[in-house]
């Protein structure tokens, strides 16, 4: 049994797998998931996982090196936008509308459906290298 680290054998398998540049997108509740793309449902009710504590995991094994969100998560989820940078502090940021977000979905490697119910709580994470 693994004792840390992501305990869902999907999405661990899923991290461990991605390459430079490699997308996964973790989304909220309602979040559409194109044809094609794997679906790592995590949603269990309302909130739980929340999209906060789900980035947090995915952190703990993945390296970012750029995030991508709709823009309007600025104005309509403006205390989880923040939340979202400070996590990110120092990871460059490209900002999109939301139907660009979920187009630009269709290529990821996965995308992982949480609990969240807060508007536009979606996260595209560009992964990086550790070397």
């Amino acid at each position: 049994m693994k004792k840390q680290g992501i305990l869902n054998s999907r999405l661990s398998a899923v991290v461990a797998a991605m390459g430079h540049t490699d997308t996964l997108v973790v989304g909220d509740a309602g979040l559409p998931v194109p044809p094609g793309v794997e679906r790592i449902d995590l949603a269990l009710t309302q909130g739980v996982p929340g999209c906060i504590e789900t980035i947090q995991a995915v952190l703990s094994e993945l390296k970012v090196e750029r995030i991508t969100l709709a823009e309007e998560m600025r104005t309509r989820s403006a205390p989880l936008h923040d939340r979202v940078l400070q996590l990110f502090e120092g990871i460059p940021v490209t900002y999109v509308s939301h139907e660009e977000f979920k187009s630009r979905s269709a290529s990821a490697c996965a995308v992982v459906r949480t609990g969240e119910f807060t508007p536009f709580a979606n996260v595209i994470l560009s992964s990086g290298v550790v070397f």
